[in-house]
């Protein structure tokens, strides 16, 4: 048997392909007080530029299986980190908002492409009583992504407009593609389209829905209330830009451990034991990250995010675990862009308009109360009888 260790090369560079893609669909995230004022906008509109980009992203990954059954996991990898590569490019020439938005639905839709491709290839590599531990290595993209986003920005504004920083990540992406055509491993086989066999398959299953509000809460809690935490620190909480976008930064850097050790969790505990502490806790801090004022607010800042991302090691383990293999990317094609469009488009979205009618904070109460929600229908998740 190969030992797990000999593959974290192979994992490392999916976790890298997977940065560049997370990193893109946030990076506006940073740069939301320059593209108000650039653009002319309210918080509103700001909150609304990243429902935009989860509409193309849920159309994305709804799409996911057609190109994966017809050009195969690791081809559909490379496609679409180069397209996210061409979309920021092409947003960074944009000059008006109409033009943005659709750059950015362009965005999320190559975005999409990747994750049903990108789990089937590692869960490929590994065999699946590893998957929490592989998973957790894939997760330190978007752990990562979440520091690197803030610093990023900040670095680069010193030197270029916003859109010169979209543009730089544009071009990074497309050689990583390029890259990946000669270095990465895994998926090199064809994914599977969504039918009316492997749909009624997943539907008939109350584990496949209990998924999908779970990873909408999950997506919610951490990418839905980071992309709003710079523009409410600044706006409601006083601080200024660039201190706010370094303090939302480090705030991140403690999750990239902890993924690991959720991963590890999951493995040992079962993950369905493992969401259940994860949801409670989580809930908990985002309401405190609410309720907070002034220096108060800090030890949350660090304390929630670090909760948050300990969910999709175990998330990801159990909806691989839902239904039988050759259903795995299908069950992750429709999941997430459901997932996406609520905790990352519709809730930043509603925390902005709250925002913009004197309240940013009691959007992420509203948050923290959802996730308490999440415990209660985790008793109805059960798993397919093979990956017990």
């Amino acid at each position: 048997m190969v030992p797990f260790r000999s593959h974290i090369p192979a994992l490392l560079f999916l976790a890298g392909i997977f940065f560049l893609n997370f990193l893109a669909r946030i990076i506006l995230a940073p740069l939301l007080p320059a593209i108000e004022g650039d653009l002319h906008i309210g918080h509103a509109g700001a909150g609304s530029l990243f429902l935009f980009i989860s509409l193309g992203y849920c159309a994305g990954l709804l799409g996911s299986g057609f190109v994966s059954s017809r050009f195969t996991h690791r081809r559909t990898i490379i496609i679409s980190s180069m397209a996210i590569g061409g979309a920021l490019v092409a947003i960074s020439l944009c000059h008006t908002i109409a033009g943005m938005r659709g750059g950015l639905i362009f965005l999320g839709l190559a975005g999409g492409l990747y994750l049903p491709s990108g789990i089937a290839a590692l869960t490929s590599i590994v065999s699946s009583r590893d998957w929490g531990k592989a998973v957790a290595i894939h997760e330190l993209a978007p752990n990562l992504g979440f520091v690197a986003a803030l610093l990023v920005a900040e670095g680069l504004m010193l030197w270029f407009p916003w859109r010169g920083v979209i543009a730089l990540i544009g071009a990074a992406a497309m050689l990583a593609g390029a890259a990946f055509i000669r270095l990465g491993k895994g998926g090199q086989f064809q994914g599977e389209a969504p039918s009316p066999n492997t749909l009624r398959v997943l539907i008939t299953q109350p584990a496949f829905w209990v998924m999908m509000a779970l990873f909408s809460l999950a997506i919610g809690a951490s990418l839905g209330v980071y992309t709003m935490l710079p523009l409410y620190l600044v706006a409601e909480q006083g601080f200024e830009r660039s201190s706010a976008n370094e303090l939302v930064a480090f705030s991140r850097i403690a999750g990239l451990a902890i993924a690991f050790a959720a991963g590890w969790a999951s493995d040992t505990w079962g993950p369905k034991r493992a969401l259940g502490g994860i949801l409670l806790t989580t809930g908990m801090a985002t309401v405190l990250l609410g309720m907070a004022r002034g220096s108060w607010i800090v030890p949350f800042l660090f304390l929630q995010p670090m909760l948050a991302v300990c969910f999709f090691p175990a998330g990801f383990a159990a909806l691989a675990s839902i239904g039988p293999p050759q259903v795995r990317n299908v069950a992750i094609s429709l999941t997430i862009p459901v997932a996406f469009f609520v905790g990352g488009g519709a809730i930043p979205a509603a925390i902005g308009l709250m925002g913009q009618e004197g309240s940013f904070a009691l959007g992420f109460v509203l948050v923290g109360v959802l996730l308490f929600g999440g415990v209660i229908i985790l008793r109805y998740l059960r798993f397919h009888e093979k990956t017990q």
